[in-house]
């Protein structure tokens, strides 16, 4: 299974108290599961509003179960941003 990096940014990062974290997971729906295992309080509500990033490359609608991670990938979790 590939191991990826999973970085949260802003709210995303208060709620889970660290910048990132390793994670094993072959799809987003997989290391997202586990991130909700790992912080099932409040990250879990703010994984709810966030988009994502998977190498750089914005997830957008498609189903988090399609998206296949790659050894040493990044997911970056970006709940919304005030102003900009």
């Amino acid at each position: 299974m590939p191991k990826v990096t999973v970085r949260y940014w802003a709210a995303a990062k208060a709620a889970a108290q660290v910048a990132e974290e390793p994670y094993e997971a072959d799809t987003l729906a997989g290391a997202l599961a586990a991130v909700r295992e790992r912080h099932p309080g409040e990250l879990t509500r703010v994984l709810q509003r966030c988009s994502f990033l998977v190498d750089g490359d914005p997830v957008g609608t498609r189903a988090h179960e399609t998206v296949r991670l790659a050894e040493g990938g990044t997911v970056e979790v970006l709940p919304p941003f005030a102003g900009g």
